[in-house]
């Protein structure tokens, strides 16, 4: 087989993974272990410097000593790539720059042309990957707190699934906490009939939030004292350091700054408690209840240990319940096309959690402190309490009884838990006790996201102070888009239905997208309009490129389809062609890029370089009206695959397209 034989079967993998297997073999007798420098072989973020560099020459004059200019020259000498690159560039101190040669681009966008899976050829190592995300508490309906987990959780397992891997996606549902113990109690105490009867769902989150205001009313009169306490103590403390300075003026520094933090943090507690107080007497109402209900914290933690323990009349209120809570959060994520394979809640693994303790327990994992049972991690001070002094089991029991049944039951090489960043020290904690209880060969990731924030940079709320819910910011979204499609002349003679089916798309769209286009550990800023705005990096803008590359075809007088069952040779006549295919080769490397940290943005980034990659191929390119036969047949197969990858790329974020905008 000749040379181009072999590299166009390399071709089936993405470029840039050729590229660092060929850099790894030149590397293989320089260094003992090439993988290290492998991740500074990148795409070039300026096409003066070609197509791609290896920047490992740099780094590699401490281990080698030599000077980088020379082992980048070494490198060269020893890599394979005559087939693929045109000759290699050394600049600067030593960056090794890339250009392709055409007919390697080529033919790997004629791969991409010729394959369903647009050239992604399933994964040669499949794992079993659970996602679990999502996992809201279903006694209350969801909220803009769910969205995060929601569409970052989906993107991720549509693009392993699409990678090859046997994804296994796991609603882990809060269906079985202390929320139900007060749920019961306010449905003994404070039920309005007339309202369960017109809404379960409704009543039962009224009754969650009444229930939960007491009790934090209570709770704040019984550590107001405590931490009125501690404030006299820190301020004591600050006041004595100031009065009796450290003969070290840097140790003074730090000292008044440790007295004052703490002086502050205490009066920011006391403040807030104050607030829940004083908010719950200036109401008549609730008042009232708090006085009538002075242990509604123990009362309903009673109702929880009850329904535990298997009692007749809380269990019949809890099956009640459920359906109802459950239809409720499914007509959420039918609206946002969210599928999962399981949803197998906190109840479902009741019955396993006494075993997992007695089994730690017997390891010597677990011990008791201070009446609770806990696994203690080495280096940290606050334990895996597994379970309470009363008896009780925590979601880490519930979240260890978890992890065994996922490798029992799916055998799960990797377990995703799509949970925010607050969560962080509880998964620390709960990997480290999996590990140790034996569960070690399993790639456990914690994939934490920040905060939705509004435009005063606080978590976005509505006016009066509630958390935003997600039916109503959906309903928000869906009702500015149609305003817009409205407004949209070119769709003015289309049906009402189909009006409705493009604000949907755009609204629906426009909220995934500016989530996941952000790096996940960020905030970010819920902006209607900004979501929704038809240039810059938005759904709504890649949505329309795909919109007028249909256009293109319409007056054409030809299906995208039909024309793509006629074999056309692609040519290059300008940059911006080749630009266009370089940036279409590039789709296999993003999604493997999203996959390495389970980082979404990087595919939003792509798409919308695609966008404009595309934008800037119209400005020079024209693909009909007074242009050559093979030109314009070339030019109409490129923008075909360009709306077929726009296409794909916004389906493995769980966004939908429109034939017309």
């Amino acid at each position: 087989m000749n040379s181009w034989g072999l590299c166009f079967l390399e071709l089936l993998m993405n470029i840039l993974t050729v590229l660092q297997q060929r850099v790894s073999l030149a590397l293989s007798s320089m260094v003992a272990d090439p993988s290290l420098y492998l991740s500074m072989i990148r795409p070039a973020q300026d096409a003066k410097f070609g197509d791609y560099q290896v920047n490992c020459a740099m780094p590699l004059k401490a281990v080698l000593n030599k000077n980088p200019q020379e082992i980048a020259h070494e490198i060269i000498a020893k890599l394979n790539w005559q087939d693929l690159f045109h000759l290699p560039e050394v600049a600067g101190p030593g960056f090794i720059n890339l250009k392709l040669l055409d007919e390697p681009l080529l033919e790997r966008v004629k791969q991409m042309c010729d394959s369903a899976s647009l050239g992604v050829d399933p994964n040669s190592n499949p794992k079993t990957i659970v996602v679990d995300f999502s996992s809201p508490n279903v006694a209350k309906p969801m909220h803009v707190g769910h969205l995060r987990s929601t569409v970052i959780g989906d993107a991720i397992a549509r693009i392993h699934r699409y990678l090859g891997h046997k994804v296994i996606t796991d609603n882990h549902i809060g269906d079985w906490g202390t929320q139900f113990g007060m749920i019961i109690y306010g449905y003994k105490h404070f039920l309005d009939h007339p309202a369960f009867e017109n809404s379960q769902v409704k009543e039962l989150a009224r009754l969650y939030r009444l229930v939960n205001v007491l009790c934090d009313y209570h709770a704040a009169k019984n550590e107001i004292a405590g931490v009125t306490a501690l404030l006299n103590q820190a301020k004591s403390e600050l006041s004595n350091c100031q009065n009796s300075p450290h003969k070290d003026p840097k140790e003074q520094k730090k000292l008044l700054k440790k007295y004052q933090d703490e002086v502050n943090s205490q009066q920011e507690a006391l403040s807030s408690l104050t607030k829940k107080i004083e908010s719950t007497e200036a109401d008549a109402h609730l008042n009232s209840l708090a006085k009538l209900h002075p242990h509604i914290i123990r009362d309903s933690r009673l109702e929880t240990a009850k329904l535990h323990a298997g009692d007749v009349g809380n269990k019949n209120l809890w099956d009640q319940f459920i359906p109802a809570c459950l239809a409720a959060l499914q007509t959420i994520y039918n609206r946002l096309d969210i599928k999962f394979d399981y949803t197998l809640g906190e109840s479902y693994y009741n019955p396993m959690l006494a075993s997992v303790v007695e089994e730690l327990k017997s390891k010597g994992l677990a011990r008791v402190n201070e009446g609770a049972v806990c696994v203690f991690k080495e280096g940290n001070t606050a334990p895996l309490i597994i379970q309470k002094t009363d008896g009780a089991f925590t979601y880490g029991t519930t979240d260890l009884a978890t992890i065994r049944y996922r490798l029992e039951t799916w055998q799960a090489d990797a377990m995703y838990y799509v949970v925010d960043s607050r969560q962080a020290e509880h998964f620390e904690l709960l990997f480290d006790s999996a590990k140790r209880w034996g569960y070690e060969k399993v790639d456990y990731r914690h994939i934490s996201f920040g905060t939705v924030m509004g435009k005063d940079n606080k978590p976005y709320k509505t006016r009066s102070g509630d958390t935003v819910g997600l039916e109503s910011l959906l309903d928000e979204a869906i009702a500015r888009a149609r305003k817009i499609v409205d407004e949209n002349i070119s769709l003015a003679n289309e049906p009402e239905e189909y009006k409705q089916f493009v604000a949907e798309a755009v609204g629906l769209g426009g909220v995934k997208y500016a989530d996941l286009m952000h790096n996940r550990d960020s905030n970010y800023i819920f902006d209607y309009d900004k979501m929704l705005a038809s240039k810059g990096n938005t759904s709504t803008y890649i949505q329309y490129a795909i919109a007028r590359i249909n256009g293109i075809f319409r007056k054409a007088n030809l299906e995208r389809g039909e024309f793509r069952k006629s074999p056309t040779k692609i040519i290059l006549t300008k940059p911006e062609e080749r630009q266009l295919v370089l940036q279409l080769s590039r789709f296999h490397e993003a999604l493997e890029e999203v996959t390495r940290e389970c980082r979404p943005h990087f595919l939003c980034q792509y798409l919308f370089e695609t966008a404009e990659t595309l934008a800037r191929f119209y400005d020079q390119c024209q693909v009909l009206g007074d242009v050559e036969e093979t030109t314009k047949l070339s030019r109409l197969a490129l923008i075909d695959i360009v709306a077929s990858v726009l296409e794909q790329g916004l389906l493995l974020l769980g966004i939908g397209h429109c034939e017309k905008m």
